[in-house]
C-alpha cells in the first residue's frame, strides 16, 4: 500500500534499532509494529530462499501463519468506512472495463469486497487468492466463485476472462514467479481481454512493514517494481500492448504511455544530486503504477 507524505518523528526501538520515519502513521503500539516486522521478514525470507517446488505450498502457509500470530494485523482492523472508500475508488477506476456481459477476475482478492461489488454489474466474477482466511465467503453473491492458487496459477478455464485485475499483488510474488503468473493471467484472458495491474513503485518505497528499518522492501513485498520493469515483463509474457494510467480517488487523471522518463529523472536525481524528487506529491502521484495490458 502507498504512503502519503506525512512526516513522522524519529524513534528508537527497545533493542536500539533506529526506526525510519514512516509517511503513514500506524495507530498500533510500536512493539506490535516491530513484532510484525520481525515475523514478516523471517517468513518472507523463507519464501525468497525456497526452491520453486516448495513455493506453491509456502505462499498460503506463510500468510496463514502471519494472520494467526498477528491478530492486530491491518487486515483485521480495517475501519468499515475506510474499506468502503477503498472499494469505491477501485470500482470507480474499473467501471469502464465492466459490464453485464463481462467475466471479471480479481487476482489476490483478499477480503473479496471488490469482487462482491463487481458481481453486481458483471455476468460472473472469480476471485483468486492463496488464502481464504480474511474473506467472508458466506456473504458472496450467486455469480461469484472463490478459488485457491499456489501463488502463480490462475485456476480458471483458458480464454474465459474479459477483465483481470490485481491491486498490490505483484510485489508479493517471488521474482521467479511473477513472470509465470503474468503468462497465466494472459492465458486466462479472452482475445483483446485486459489485465489492469496496480502495484507500488519501487522508487517511492519501500511500501511494506520493512519501511520501519530498511531502505528496500524486505517483508512480504518480495520485490517492488518500476513501471519500466513491469512493462518489460508484461511484453515478455506475450501481452501486445501496455499502457499506464494515473488515477486520483478512483478518477482517471491522465494516460501515460510509460512514465519511464520521469522514473529516469527521479533515479538520476538521487544518484547525482541527492535529491528525492519522489517525495514531492505531484511526482509521487505520477509515479503510481497502474498498467493496462491488452492480450
Amino acid at each position: 500500500m502507498g504512503f502519503a507524505d506525512v512526516p513522522a518523528p524519529l524513534q528508537i526501538a527497545p533493542d536500539g534499532r533506529r526506526i525510519r520515519p514512516r509517511r503513514k502513521r500506524d495507530p498500533r503500539p510500536l512493539e506490535q509494529q516491530i513484532a510484525q516486522y520481525d515475523l514478516e521478514v523471517a517468513l518472507a525470507d523463507r519464501l525468497r530462499h525456497a526452491p520453486k517446488a516448495e513455493r506453491g505450498r509456502l505462499y498460503g502457509a506463510v500468510y496463514d501463519e502471519l494472520y494467526a500470530k498477528m491478530p492486530h494485523h491491518s487486515q483485521f482492523r480495517k475501519r468499515a468506512d475506510a474499506d468502503k472508500t477503498r472499494v469505491d475508488r477501485q470500482f470507480r477506476s474499473l467501471r469502464g472495463f465492466l459490464g453485464p456481459d463481462k467475466v471479471f477476475l480479481e487476482v489476490g482478492a483478499g477480503d473479496c469486497h471488490l469482487s462482491f461489488r463487481a458481481a453486481s454489474v458483471c455476468r460472473s466474477v472469480v476471485a483468486v487468492d492463496v488464502s481464504d482466511k480474511v474473506a467472508d465467503l458466506a456473504a458472496a453473491p450467486g455469480n461469484f466463485a472463490h478459488v485457491l492458487s499456489d501463488g502463480t496459477s490462475i485456476p480458471v478455464p483458458e480464454g474465459s476472462v474479459d477483465v483481470a485485475y490485481s491491486a498490490d499483488l505483484m510485489e508479493h510474488l517471488h521474482p521467479g514467479d511473477a513472470a509465470e503468473q503474468l503468462v497465466n493471467i494472459r492465458t486466462a484472458l479472452k482475445p483483446d481481454g485486459v489485465y489492469v495491474c496496480s502495484t507500488p513503485n519501487r522508487l517511492t518505497g519501500p511500501h511494506d512493514i520493512s519501511g520501519l528499518f530498511d531502505g528496500v522492501a524486505r517483508g512480504f513485498h518480495l520485490k517492488e517494481y518500476t513501471a519500466a520493469e513491469l512493462r518489460g515483463m508484461m511484453l515478455d509474457a506475450g501481452f501486445r500492448r501496455v499502457r499506464f494510467q494515473v488515477s486520483v480517488a478512483g478518477a482517471l487523471v491522465f494516460r501515460n504511455p510509460a512514465p519511464v522518463a520521469l522514473e529516469w529523472l527521479v533515479d538520476r536525481g538521487r544518484r547525482w544530486a541527492g535529491l528525492d524528487l519522489a517525495r514531492l506529491r505531484p511526482v509521487n502521484i505520477a509515479l503510481r503504477v497502474r498498467a493496462v495490458a491488452t492480450k
